[in-house]
């Protein structure tokens, strides 16, 4: 058996850390890693399915199986890989000093995982064990047995309040630039340093900027390094009511932008402007898909709900129809607008779909857009991504601090992850909303509530 250095800390992965990322196992540097049996025996129960955490169950199966080859799981083996630790199964067994199925009274996966934990900790005394887990619960009761215990911190932004917000306020901007914006509709970039040296726009970036006698909405070209003016133009029968929707509606029509993040609280306007914005493209793209997060009842896969794809689908996508229906309504029953929304949805131009079935697919000459992003892991949005073929543009609206599911936070959400990886690239722009529209009322309970 492989020599195990004693100054390299173990690292215990439970069920929750390998079905986020069924490499975790391989993010640990040179420490080693170890899998409690009864972790195998909870995956076995996720392997089947076409949402996420499935695939993600199946290739750590794989990878284990792989090892497995090899020699004995029970035993240290070596990872793969520069500087890599060691890796091995640990056996269900009870601590000598503790066991956690009397102590919190029930003979449960996590219990049976903590004294996993705490059988290697006496097993290597000289060694730091700790247990990794994005259940919050899980990390208390193991702290309680005096169990060190942390999150899975692998793609968690390290500070969401300084995310890059995308859209940014200038005062005392030189009213002679914001005249040429005005005027020509840009200003070259080098022309403004010569006056404003400490102007330093990323690519994609949006600004109120505030002269002396007057102000602009203007984006920053990074292809042409230079500022443009930013119109407030309607779509599809939608008018934007503040700087930050025009910023949205920008980003989402221009045609060199192929990602997009909306963010903000309800009510901002995020998924409307999306949606509004693809409509009036229409013809620039084949089909406009929508899609969100899928929560399916009792965790069972949307197979398993009566009706056909349509009837599992819709009850969660009604948001979705909620906003198409109000796009609908800015136009009479008469009117051409009005009818083409119908006619879109019943060939099929407008397609509304769950995440879990476009694995594999080639999504080409579409606009996708995917609402309440922030429910997605960082895998799943780089899944949904990598589906991009030819002309291809996707939009995802949010808001990264009302989360979902249990064990994502506003740190470790994909949405998140994606605007903190992808600022300041070409292809992406991220437009922050933070004024409520919705209603007055709705303004009340996001400031008070």
């Amino acid at each position: 058996m492989p020599r195990i250095s004693k100054k390299k800390k173990v690292f215990v992965l439970d069920t929750s850390v390998i079905l986020y990322d069924h490499r975790a196992f391989m993010e640990f540097a040179e420490h080693d890693v170890a899998i409690p049996i009864s972790v195998l025996e909870e995956l076995d129960n996720f392997k089947k399915g076409s949402d996420t955490k499935n695939f993600e169950a199946r290739q750590f199966i794989r990878a284990l199986e792989e090892m497995a080859s090899q020699s004995s799981l029970q035993d240290w083996q070596p990872l793969r890989g520069e500087k890599k630790g060691m890796f091995r199964v640990v056996m269900s067994k009870i601590a000598k000093s503790i066991d956690a199925n009397q102590v919190f009274m029930g003979n449960k996966m996590d219990h049976q995982i903590i004294n996993a934990a705490l059988t290697l900790k006496e097993e290597e005394p000289k060694r730091e064990v700790i247990l990794v887990t994005k259940d919050i619960n899980l990390r208390l009761k193991a702290r309680a047995l005096n169990m060190q215990a942390e999150d899975y911190e692998t793609g968690k932004v390290k500070d969401v309040e300084r995310l890059h917000k995308g859209n940014a306020k200038y005062d005392n901007f030189p009213q002679t630039f914001i005249d040429a914006l005005h005027k020509k509709g840009f200003v070259e970039l080098e022309k403004i340093l010569s006056k404003v040296s400490d102007f330093a726009p990323i690519a994609n970036q949006y600004f109120v900027l505030t002269g002396s006698k007057s102000s602009a909405l203007a984006f920053y070209n990074a292809r042409e390094e230079r500022l443009e003016l930013v119109e407030k133009r309607q779509c599809y029968g939608i008018k934007p009511r503040n700087a930050e929707q025009a910023f949205a509606l920008h980003a989402v029509m221009h045609p060199d932008i192929k990602l997009v993040s909306l963010s903000g609280v309800a009510g901002t306007g995020k998924t409307l402007l999306a949606l509004a914005a693809a409509l009036e493209q229409r013809r620039e793209y084949r089909q406009v898909y929508l899609s969100r997060p899928i929560v399916p009842l009792s965790n069972r896969d949307l197979g398993y709900l009566p009706g056909d794809m349509k009837a599992k689908v819709d009850p969660y996508m009604q948001a979705l129809w909620d906003n198409l229906k109000h796009i609908k309504n800015q136009f009479k029953e008469s009117d051409k607008e009005f009818r083409a929304i119908d006619e879109m949805v019943q060939s099929e131009k407008i397609v509304v779909t769950p995440l879990a079935y476009i694995r594999g697919r080639s999504l080409s000459n579409v606009i996708f857009i995917v609402d309440e992003a922030q429910n997605l892991t960082p895998h799943e949005i780089k899944t949904v991504i990598t589906r991009a073929g030819e002309n291809a543009k996707f939009i995802f609206t949010g808001d990264v601090f009302q989360i979902d599911t249990p064990y994502l936070d506003e740190q470790s959400n994909g949405l998140s992850y994606m605007i903190d990886k992808l600022s300041g690239n070409d292809l992406f722009s991220s437009v922050l909303l933070e004024k409520g529209e919705r209603s007055e009322l709705a303004n009340v309970a996001n400031a008070l509530l």
